[in-house]
């Protein structure tokens, strides 16, 4: 077992430095959607702590343009929405947790309206749009910039909110559990947690944690996500000892605004919904040569295609037009993106949007159960960073918002109704061995070299030694952080890249375990699809006592 494992484990050597202990009931881990609904829903009974990485303003939530997926409108179904989720899926999802999502869909939109969310109306009511993969307008938004009012509306709320105790600029280290307390009981006590202003190390004390940390589209060279997204909660839950699961599907979002300016920017996927077209550089569309339904082809299927012709080609991008729909309606639906292009100088009324695929969702994660549970007792996860089994090899547009809202209202329900044993004394964060980096150098270095070979050797299409590669140079890349993480005081940036390097470690291992191309995962060695679907699944041995 490496010192890079269990480099937290200096926590129990003597002498400690002390520090800041806080107790909270319930330690709520990351600030998007799935963590701030939980905190509302748990401050009505107890004491809540929730840690931001930022502000609590800074989500990949708050990213999200198109809206959330609901089943509202009349015409359509129940059984509609969950074929669609499964066929974007690849039929690798699991049917009962998809079912649970698609049938308390309307709810969770109507806790959302009590809440306050503004979504845009029409004459016959919410209007509703619709998004690639969906048979049906059930995604219900705030013209095109549907995760900011969410998140906006929550966030007020959330400061107002008495028993909820909001740590902004702070970064979980590692979680506490009985293996690292010696007691090897697999149950977890909180964390360790960073002020990254400050840089004094807390700890936090709760017999119950909810990890609410987002993705990990960072690990990537080109993503659609924030800063943030660095894996946290995925790469601490696998050091406590829980499963995680389906790592390789990482889904591409296929419009990300091609600009030397332009960082991240999203071009929803409800352009394409309200009859954007996708075209190469001469204006010559290309969607039908790969699938029937065009431009409303799943995710996965528009990226890939996209990929193929600037390969192909080589060009730098494609174009996404929907000029033709006139500047009423762009002003009308996309506001926000007609806003941002015309800053750039592209009038998306005139001009079509040069677009490039960029990573944007991750699909696998934290094994968790209907109730939000991992493998480690007192832990739940909910959100981006889990894998509830809803979204298979491939997420449907608009499912992940409504994930994140009804599995962590379904952790908060198990939460409450449980009952938690005495809270053990926690030690202290240990820095009496360690000094302050004279290289710091060696981290941003470290990070451009990672998101670098990810892109390059574990991006859209895969091979068998594209893949050895990434996991050869990621096995030098933990070496070198191990070293450095053992000898120097822990930093917001050590601790994300040492997050990113397990987390990509996860991505390959899952991927170089999947013989065959199935969702988000296409491979050129095993072009084929088997015919039982099978998840991939790695966890992490407990050390022995």
């Amino acid at each position: 077992m490496n010192r890079f494992s269990h480099a937290i484990f200096r926590a129990k050597q003597l002498p400690f430095k002390r520090t800041a202990v806080q107790n909270f009931d319930v330690l709520i881990i990351g600030s998007g959607l799935a963590g701030q609904s939980a905190a509302l829903r748990l401050a009505k009974h107890c004491r809540v702590g929730l840690i931001s990485k930022r502000n609590l303003e800074d989500s990949a939530s708050g990213w999200a343009q198109g809206g959330i997926a609901a089943v509202l409108d009349s015409k359509d179904s129940i059984e509609a929405h969950i074929q669609d989720t499964l066929i974007a899926g690849a039929w690798l999802n699991d049917e009962p947790a998809t079912r649970f999502v698609v049938e308390n869909g309307r709810h969770a939109i109507e806790w959302l309206i009590e809440q306050g969310v503004p979504f845009t109306k029409d004459e016959a009511g919410y209007h509703l749009t619709r998004e690639g993969g969906h048979s049906a307008r059930r995604v219900i938004h705030v013209a095109d910039a549907t995760g900011l009012a969410v998140q906006d509306t929550l966030t007020r709320k959330v400061r107002t909110t008495p028993n909820i105790t909001v740590l902004e600029n702070h970064i979980a280290i590692d979680l506490i559990t009985g293996d690292k307390l010696g007691t090897g009981e697999n149950r977890c006590f909180g964390a360790y947690v960073l002020n990254s202003r400050s840089g004094e190390v807390i700890t936090v004390s709760a017999p119950n944690t909810l990890i609410a940390t987002g993705g990990a589209g960072k690990v990537y060279l080109y993503t659609t996500n924030p800063d943030t997204s660095t894996g946290d909660g995925i790469a601490m839950a696998y050091r406590a000892g829980c499963r995680v699961s389906n790592m390789e599907f990482i889904q591409f979002h296929p419009t990300c605004l091609y600009h030397p300016q332009a960082k991240s920017f999203l071009i929803s996927e409800a352009v394409r919904g309200e009859g954007g077209l996708l075209r190469l550089p001469d204006g010559t569309r290309f969607m039908l040569e790969h699938d029937e339904r065009a431009e409303l082809a799943p995710r996965d299927i528009v990226a890939r295609a996209i990929d193929f012709e600037m390969k192909k080609r080589g060009i730098d991008c494609v174009y996404l037009d929907i000029s033709h729909k006139g500047e009423a309606f762009l002003l009308e639906h996309f506001p926000n993106i007609h806003a941002r292009c015309l800053e750039l100088g592209i009038d998306i009324a005139r001009d079509p949007i040069p677009v490039v695929p960029a990573a944007h969702y991750t699909c696998g994660g934290i094994v968790s159960d209907p109730k939000g549970r991992t493998d480690v007792a007192g832990l739940y996860v909910a959100g981006e960073a889990s894998c509830t089994g809803l979204h298979g090899a491939n997420r449907l547009a608009s499912n992940s918002l409504l994930e994140c809202l009804i599995f962590s209202e379904a952790a908060v329900n198990d939460i409450l109704a449980g009952k938690t044993g005495k809270q053990p004394t926690l030690p202290p964060w240990d820095e009496s061995r360690v000094t302050d980096a004279d290289e710091e150098v060696v981290i941003s270095h470290n990070w451009d070299e990672l998101r670098r070979f990810m892109w390059d050797y574990v991006g859209i299409v895969r091979t068998t030694k594209r893949l050895k590669r990434a996991r050869h140079r990621i096995g030098l890349l933990m070496r070198e952080i191990d070293e450095f993480y053992a000898n120097f005081r822990v930093s917001h940036d050590l601790i994300e890249l040492r997050n990113l390097v397990f987390t990509a470690d996860l991505i390959v291992r899952c991927a170089m375990q999947r013989k065959e191309s199935r969702g988000l995962h296409y491979s050129r060695d095993y072009p084929e699809m088997l015919p039982k679907a099978k998840n991939t699944v790695l966890k992490r041995r407990r050390p022995r006592r």
